[in-house]
């Protein structure tokens, strides 16, 4: 079955499945290319931040984001073109649990994050309710199917309500960070000529793209490679949509918050963060169900949607009770639900390892 849609010829890793070493090495470079990817990206984006005079959570909820989330994207919309619904669901929920749960949840642990909460209120709760609409749109369709699971199909036309809610955020977005002129980093404040201005514009967003381009490439064939490597091991299906797919595609998101943390711009994790959980609803699987109609399956029902819940509902009480930054025991209760949900996947819904 072809699981994943890849920038280079899955033959190539195919023909590399007899040898494991391949396999782990062109992973590893894989990950090297993200680092570096990553890295350009998250200075440029900085940047940019500052020239547009928007601020850098912004920046990370919108630009970045739709750079990381891009992999998700392109996996999960080819998934549904090629029949294989559930993996497009399965990826673009999966997602959102890796990066609230696993991804925050680390960044928390790690470091003590700023809670700006102008943005965090209304990027926030932008991505709580980007959650709890999927959510809803299965519970109404369950119901209307009168229980029969094997009924429930999200349409096209939920699909094209969550991309037209897309275009609404992204202008929300901008329109927020322009209001509140004390968000804009203070060399934005700094008096440049406009050619000067112009040539930093071109040479940053030059900077942006290729970093971006280096994080979907690299995720992609990562991607790939740890679904050969899954096959070898004859690991079932639903891990891998649940689990390893869900968790390769969200390694920029990963790599991203975690090199914004070391260069000292945490605002920029925390926007990535949240702007990336919007955008895999409202991107991915507004997309992937605008390309075919996706099916919804026991996993995708009874451990992802309660699931992904349960971690949005977490964050929302983190932001609306914390005080100027996130407390670093906040991430503890978030890794140990990502630890619960990986196992529940394999063992319960994935049958174990085979």
């Amino acid at each position: 079955m072809n699981i994943v849609a890849s920038l280079i010829p899955e033959q190539w890793i195919a023909d590399l499945a007899g040898s494991e070493w391949a396999l782990w090495l062109i992973a590893v470079g894989a990950i090297a290319l993200l680092v570096v990817g990553a890295g350009a990206a998250v200075n440029a984006a900085a940047k940019l931040a500052a020239v547009l005079g928007m601020s850098k959570l912004i920046i990370g909820a919108t630009v970045v984001s739709l750079g990381t989330t891009a992999p998700e994207a392109c996996v999960s919309v080819m998934a549904a073109w090629r029949g294989n619904a559930g993996l497009a669901l399965g990826n673009g929920m999966g997602s959102i649990i890796c990066n609230t749960a696993l991804i925050f949840g680390l960044c928390c642990v790690l470091k003590r994050m700023p809670l700006n909460r102008f943005l965090l209120n209304r990027q926030g709760w932008v991505q709580f309710g980007s959650g709890v609409l999927l959510a809803g749109t299965m519970l109404l369709l369950w119901a209307a199917a009168g229980g029969d699971l094997s009924r429930v199909v999200i349409g096209r036309s939920s699909g094209l309500v969550f991309l037209t809610l897309l275009v609404g955020y992204m202008f929300l977005s901008v329109r927020w960070s322009r209001q509140h002129r004390e968000l804009i980093p203070d060399e934005a404040g700094l008096q440049m000529k406009d050619d000067h201005r112009g040539y930093r514009l071109l040479g940053n967003l030059a900077a942006l793209a290729v970093g971006l381009a280096m994080v979907v490439f690299g995720s992609d064939v990562l991607v790939v490679s740890a679904v050969q490597i899954c096959r070898n091991h004859a690991v079932p299906e639903t891990v891998i949509a649940g689990t390893f797919i869900a968790f390769g595609t969200s390694l920029p998101e990963l790599v991203t918050a975690i090199t914004a943390l070391v260069k000292g711009h945490s605002e920029l994790s925390v926007g990535n963060i949240v702007g990336a959980n919007i955008l895999n609803v409202l991107f991915v699987v507004g997309a992937a169900a605008t390309a075919r109609p996706l099916n919804v399956d026991a996993a995708a029902f009874y451990l992802m949607m309660p699931t992904m819940l349960g971690a949005l509902v977490l964050l929302r009480l983190y932001i609306t009770f914390s005080g100027a930054s996130f407390r670093r025991w906040q991430g503890a209760p978030l890794l140990a639900a990502y630890v619960v949900f990986v196992l529940l996947s394999v063992f319960k819904f994935g049958g174990g390892i085979g």
